[in-house]
């Protein structure tokens, strides 16, 4: 049963300026591991914007947006070893997902040059 879906779509140089500008918010919206993947990739704007929009759309599918509820770094984008991202989550957002019984949260992520997009959906 889908319990929520979620959609974020964003201009990858917004993102693109704020990692370039500060170590902060890359820190704060973003894992160590994320930070190290998406430094090693040659489009990492294109790699932070979509992670970025992929948690934007973790939120829309629980149904509350952002609201400072759940940290950001309690929704870790990753890939398995195909390359196929998922979500891990910790504290919060993972608490709220168990009381919720989410059995699985499906991911997709794309980006171009100028935008990055995400689609997440939750099952129950």
């Amino acid at each position: 049963m889908i319990l929520g879906i979620g959609t974020d779509f964003i201009e990858t140089a917004r993102v693109g300026r704020a990692v370039a500008k500060s170590n902060g918010f890359r820190k704060k919206h973003f894992s160590p591991a994320e930070i190290a993947y998406c430094e090693g990739k040659r489009g990492k704007a294109q790699n932070y914007a979509a992670r970025f929009a992929a948690k934007e759309a973790f939120f829309k599918a629980i149904g509350t947006g952002w609201r400072g509820e759940f940290s950001w770094n309690e929704v870790e984008v990753v890939n398995d070893r195909l390359g196929k991202p998922g979500i891990v989550l910790r504290g919060r957002a993972r608490d709220f997902c168990r009381k919720y019984r989410i059995r699985a949260i499906h991911v997709s992520l794309t980006h171009i040059k100028d935008y990055s997009s995400a689609v997440v959906v939750m099952e129950r």
